[in-house]
């Protein structure tokens, strides 16, 4: 993932935003800021994980390099040479995008 730019603390993880591309509607487009959806990323760092009330620590579901699935206000956006990263916690991730996942009965 080359370079970690912040190294993450306990269940927080760092996103490197993903530019969307114009959204249009018939031959209209439809600005960024008038359209309301979730952002995409790549998570570049994760920290150790989440500490549970007995001490233990409980590894992060997510890991560097998948791409992710956040809301709009979700953490908090910190620009660092000229790129815009956010770093947030895990449970603030809507979802892992192209993820493989195994259902358990």
């Amino acid at each position: 993932m080359g370079v970690k730019v912040i190294q993450p603390l306990y269940d927080r993880i760092v996103v490197k935003l993903v530019e969307q591309e114009e959204e249009m509607v018939g031959s209209i487009i439809v600005p960024d800021i008038a359209v309301e959806r979730p952002q995409f990323g790549r998570v570049v760092a994760v920290g150790n994980g989440h500490r549970t009330k007995l001490g233990t620590l409980t590894p992060l579901c997510v890991k560097e390099g998948d791409r992710v699935l956040l809301g709009k206000y979700s953490g908090n956006e910190v620009s660092i040479e000229g790129q815009t990263y956010v770093v947030m916690r895990e449970d603030e991730v809507i979802g892992v995008v192209g993820a493989s996942t195994t259902l358990v009965a």
